[in-house]
């Protein structure tokens, strides 16, 4: 004789009253299961972040060195007023998106031959290889490319011969660092785009007497931008907040160096908090950008 499986409703209630309460009411099921990790997301990002923007509204005394913590808006006024922070929050907004563009037109040709060229086989090889330098240590990389861009370095080595120099120690340094670094982060979620893009669409388009190029344009592009945007969040954000690589392949001040020297040094620290708002404000400006763009439709 075989008994149905019980369900929802005809499963019996554990003695425990609260057990019973927990099985019937589905959403108190889920909410206890997630309380942990958001009340852990909303003390430790929350709260810091709300820490952040109020002590971005100090101000230092500047004869007694002490934290005024009544609130103002002369730390913002100061950034965008002093030439000097202007200039520093454009190169860093500038070097970002270099950065997003030239990692976009490196990952798009090598994500698309991943996702449509490449066999079963070696799309698994791919993969690996496009992950394999995220497996090494970040700072193994920077110094990597310190020595390679260096006086003495690799880079003019190979060059000397055709009479001309690499670049240095600077703002193209740090472009091509930050390119090499985040490109893992802009291929891979193209692949995953281009990927689910039925091979139907593109049937269709050819028996409709598109181009390839045509192709491409109408139908690969539109389905692949969202995959785009996704990795140009990572990109752009990451370069935007980073100190370590400006520090060590350039001389010049970026966001991330100046929050440095003023929280970690206790130079200035609502003034680095207020800088520290800067990238926020830009990544929100630019997902808005994004949103109006249509970017989110299809997602």
């Amino acid at each position: 004789m075989s008994t149905a499986p019980a369900t929802e409703d005809q499963r019996p209630a554990s003695g425990h009253p609260l057990a019973g309460l927990l099985w019937r009411v589905r959403a108190l099921r889920v909410g206890s299961l997630l309380a942990l990790p958001l009340g852990w997301l909303g003390i430790v990002y929350l709260g810091s972040l709300t820490v952040l923007l109020v002590s971005s509204l100090w101000t230092l005394n500047e004869f007694t060195g002490l934290i005024d913590k009544s609130l103002s808006f002369s730390n913002y006024q100061t950034i965008f007023t002093e030439p000097i922070y202007r200039k520093i929050v454009w190169r860093t907004v500038s070097i970002a998106a270099l950065v997003t563009i030239t990692d976009i037109l490196l990952a798009f040709p090598i994500a698309f031959y991943m996702a449509r060229v490449a066999s079963g086989r070696a799309k698994g090889l791919l993969v690996v290889a496009v992950l394999m330098p995220l497996w090494a240590s970040y700072l193994v990389k920077v110094y990597a490319w310190r020595q390679m861009l260096s006086a003495d370095g690799v880079i003019n080595w190979a060059l000397n011969p055709l009479g001309v120099h690499g670049p240095g120690y600077g703002n193209a340094a740090v472009w091509l660092v930050m390119s090499y670094l985040w490109l893992p982060y802009m291929v891979i979620p193209i692949f995953a785009g281009l990927e689910r893009i039925p091979d139907s669409l593109l049937s269709a388009s050819e028996d409709l007497g598109a181009s390839p190029l045509t192709t491409f344009r109408r139908v690969v592009l539109p389905l692949a931008f969202p995959a785009v945007l996704a990795g140009s969040i990572f990109t752009f954000s990451l370069t935007l907040g980073d100190y370590i690589t400006p520090q060590l392949v350039s001389n010049n001040q970026f966001i991330g160096n100046v929050v440095y020297a003023n929280v970690t040094g206790g130079t200035n620290l609502p003034l680095g908090s207020a800088f520290a708002v800067v990238p926020i404000l830009v990544m929100v400006a630019y997902l808005l950008i994004a949103r109006r763009l249509g970017a989110f439709e299809h997602l």
